[in-house]
């Protein structure tokens, strides 16, 4: 073939500037949003007002002297504590010793989409109004689904490719004519099979396998604001956050081995064999744990040989005791037909929450749903970070005290730890598990070092979490 390189050089001019309209950074709140939930959800407050792990971050532009002085902080906060700039050792000051995650990668246009999203929810004009939404009316905003705009870029770019092929087949038509060539026009067929499109077919499935499974390996485990379903309706909030419950009451194993544990349910018995309904959802709950460990609540006993009760008599059991406290709250001395209907339906919320296709027993272990999982190459430690380094389970689990319902509060990815290890200081005053570090002590004394990092204990190498 003979091909007319003017043309083709420059309509790939073209093509580069048509590409790099469509992929280049747009600042917008969209886009400002979906950067926040990925990097400052964990530590800042959603409604922008109030203040977690980090400060409400509502009206920050106002806070700083500078546009500039404020993407340094963003990008490097530690930096800018280091030269003293006012502002920053204010916020340290205040939120010392949490570490804020530092960020060196965000362009300007990327963290101007942050801010105007998060200026936006400040104000109360993101997300906007619908237009005749009452006022006082709580607008549900709807996730943009960009399915049919990636369909169209597909189709546009499959038209435009045909198109050049056409246009590069007469260009190869008049140059063979005018040298009295003779130039046999290709079916669409014998196009699409030929050797340089079915390479570049390959190519592109190599390439896209390779970017699928590359991008699913380095998600597995991370499910950030992952909420399951839980077979019982555990209230944090209430637990931790309004009956002040230590977290480590409940996952000893947190301080003490690798894992943090799922309590037994005979743990939740220390409290429940007193407290038998609860104050949201009265026997609805509690009662699966009842039926979980073989505990009458009419009698207060364990039932005797419970592995093997029949099913029939563990029904009548709990029934009898739902009933019993339905008709204690309503005042009443028989069960009305709106009370079977709450019986019923209890005892059939207990069957599906504490059986399964595996286990058909009522009886038994509560199969609770897991939320983080680390991938099997990474390990970590629980008792190395909250009994030796001192870490507080908010730093990876988020405010869990407030929470309803437990979610993944952190992405748990290798750049997330890798950051906290850099930053993060070490607690070496009157800690026995880091006498060893003589020089490390001697430098703290003498003022050469300010602080000690995990990073400078040896926390970046490889083989402290992959070995």
């Amino acid at each position: 073939m003979v091909f007319n390189k003017s043309v083709l050089k420059h309509l790939s001019v073209v093509l580069m500037v048509m590409f790099g309209t469509l992929l280049r950074a747009e600042v917008s709140a969209d886009a400002g949003k979906t950067l926040f939930t990925a990097n400052c959800a964990a530590c800042h407050a959603k409604n922008m007002k109030s203040a977690l792990t980090g400060p409400a971050l509502g009206g920050v532009e106002a806070k700083w002297d500078s546009k500039e002085n404020l993407y340094a902080w963003i990008r490097n906060s530690q930096a800018m504590i280091k030269k003293g700039h006012p502002r920053a050792v204010e916020v340290w000051n205040q939120y010392k010793p949490t570490v804020m995650t530092a960020f060196p990668n965000l362009t300007d246009d990327e963290i101007a989409s942050m801010l105007l999203f998060i200026q936006g929810v400040a104000d109360g004009t993101y997300p906007p109004k619908q237009a005749g939404a009452a006022a006082g009316t709580e607008v549900v905003e709807v996730e943009k689904d960009n399915t049919w705009f990636y369909i169209g870029i597909t189709v546009f770019l499959a038209l435009l490719s045909y198109l050049l092929s056409l246009i590069i087949g007469n260009l190869n038509k008049l140059a063979a004519a005018q040298q009295g060539q003779t130039y046999e026009d290709k079916t669409l067929w014998q196009k699409l099979t030929s050797k340089g499109m079915v390479s570049f077919l390959i190519f592109a499935g190599i390439i896209l396998g390779g970017y699928t499974t590359v991008t699913r390996a380095v998600d597995l485990g991370r499910q950030q604001g992952y909420a399951p379903d839980q077979p019982i309706k555990f209230s944090h909030a209430t637990h931790a956050g309004l009956n002040k419950i230590d977290c480590q009451y409940c996952h000893d194993g947190a301080r003490r081995s690798k894992h943090s544990v799922i309590p037994a349910a005979n743990t939740c018995m220390n409290c429940h064999k007193a407290i038998k309904t609860g104050s949201k959802y009265g026997t609805a709950e509690i009662t699966k744990i009842f039926a979980s460990v073989g505990f009458n609540p009419i009698t207060n006993k364990y039932i005797d040989n419970y592995e093997n009760y029949p099913e029939d008599s563990i029904k009548a059991v709990f029934t009898a005791w739902i009933e019993q406290e339905y008709k204690t709250v309503k005042n009443l001395t028989t069960l009305d037909q709106n009370g079977q209907a709450e019986v019923r339906k209890q005892w059939k919320d207990i069957v599906s929450s504490l059986t399964s296709d595996v286990d058909k027993k009522v009886q038994g272990p509560i199969e609770w749903v897991r939320i983080h999982n680390l991938p099997d190459h990474a390990y970590f430690n629980h008792a190395q970070h909250v009994n030796v380094g001192k870490v507080a389970c908010q730093t990876c689990h988020g405010p869990v005290e407030k929470m309803e319902v437990v979610a993944q509060n952190a992405p748990l990815s290798m750049g997330w730890c890798i950051n906290c290890h850099r930053e993060a200081e070490v607690k070496f005053k009157d800690n026995p598990y880091y006498a060893n570090y003589t020089s490390l002590h001697e430098e703290l004394k003498s003022g050469k070092r300010e602080k000690v990092t995990v990073a400078d204990i040896g926390g970046l190498e490889c083989q402290k979490c992959h070995y």
